[in-house]
């Protein structure tokens, strides 16, 4: 192959990875790429120096880097500490974007979350702030009465979180419906609306659950933390035993497991022990579900499905992006989001779906998202 004089279409072939010449010249206006030279017949002509470039935007692209943060990545010397003190300076500043930007989101569920019965009192709050002359400190006392009255609505009766959903979830109908009732349980045990675009159910594995579970399969945890979550009345109305893998009661945050689970062999022994067809929950430590994939790709074990979110800012993410790439049944929260109470919320969503609707085959038409 060519690496000099190619033309655009030359180019986006040679880096692959879904690049079009459309987003060639795209990345040409927002100063991605330098303008290549042109040919005698006005044709771009790119270099290997190009498609070195194109392939480290890609693969910044592709771990979730925006375009406009790519450029100053790429413009800092690699080798010098200026690139770790920018990458802060880009993280900081976009750590107080999202912290305003969830100022914002929270005064928006703060009105689309409420119920019908409480909507009737927000239609005449929002009436009369149109009214108010909030400029003034008559004004903002005002509007602070009228938002304490709508407060006062919520003594009156209980919150009504499926309602509320409907409204603040983003569109999941290409989701099965068993899809659907697990992401909002996750939200429900967050808080979180966002992290319901970043829930990952892969490889059939909603068929793979109700299967294990049906079977009476062995449910391995990896601290008892988890084990406290889960439903242990529905699990045991199935047959299921659950198993903890870092059996230690004093083990109770991430970085605790983290630390055991590295300074004891024998932790990593008895992860070489989870029965096939058996299910895989992890919500703590990061290295456990990486010796998992391990153990997987290995073909050491084989569970029937692995529900990975442990918490982490590093390992975590590669963790999941390992269990992803599997091809195995597996459900998970891309990121740093995750821990013990969502990963045991998903498990006990699983079997309430399991058990409250046996015969549903909603799932048979799955994504595979």
């Amino acid at each position: 192959m060519k690496t000099c004089d190619l033309t655009i279409k030359e180019l986006t072939e040679a880096v692959g990875g879904g690049i079009t010449p459309r987003m060639v010249r795209h990345y040409h206006q927002l100063g991605l790429l330098p303008q290549p030279v042109r040919s005698p017949s006005n044709y771009r002509l790119y270099t290997e120096q190009d498609v070195i470039r194109l392939q480290r935007i890609v693969a910044l692209k592709q771990q979730g880097f925006q375009l406009n943060h790519i450029r100053n990545i790429l413009e800092t010397e690699p080798e010098t500490d200026n690139l770790t003190a920018q990458l802060q300076q880009q993280y900081w500043a976009i750590m107080q974007q999202i912290a305003q930007l969830r100022q914002t989101a929270s005064a928006l569920e703060g009105l689309l979350g409420r119920d019908r019965h409480c909507q009737i009192m927000q239609a005449e709050v929002l009436a009369q702030m149109k009214l108010l002359e909030v400029e003034t400190q008559v004004g903002l006392g005002g509007l602070e009465q009228l938002w304490s009255g709508l407060d006062a609505e919520v003594h009156t009766h209980s919150e009504a979180f499926a309602e509320s959903l409907q409204r603040l979830l983003p569109d999941l109908s290409h989701r099965s419906e068993i899809e659907q009732h697990l992401i909002s349980q996750l939200v429900l045990a967050c808080g979180d609306v966002s992290l319901a675009s970043f829930v990952r159910v892969r490889g059939g594995a909603i068929a793979a659950s109700r299967q294990a579970l049906s079977a009476s399969c062995e449910i391995f945890v990896d601290i008892p933390t988890v084990a406290a979550a889960l439903d242990q009345t529905r699990l045991a109305h199935l047959g299921c035993r659950i198993t903890t893998l870092i059996n230690n009661p004093h083990i109770t945050t991430a970085t605790e497991a983290e630390q055991e689970f590295w300074q004891h062999q024998e932790w990593q022994e008895k992860l070489q022990q989870v029965a096939n067809g058996g299910i895989l929950v992890i919500g703590y430590a990061p290295s456990v579900l990486l010796a998992a994939c391990n153990a997987i790709k290995e073909q050491k074990i084989q569970p029937a499905l692995v529900i990975g979110m442990p918490i982490g800012f590093s390992h975590a993410p590669a963790a999941k992006r390992q269990l992803l790439q599997q091809k195995m049944p597996a459900i998970t929260v891309e990121g740093t989001l995750g821990g013990g109470l969502l990963a045991a919320t998903t498990l006990n969503a699983l079997v309430e779906s399991l058990i409250e609707k046996p015969d549903c085959h909603c799932y048979l038409s799955e994504s595979g998202e």
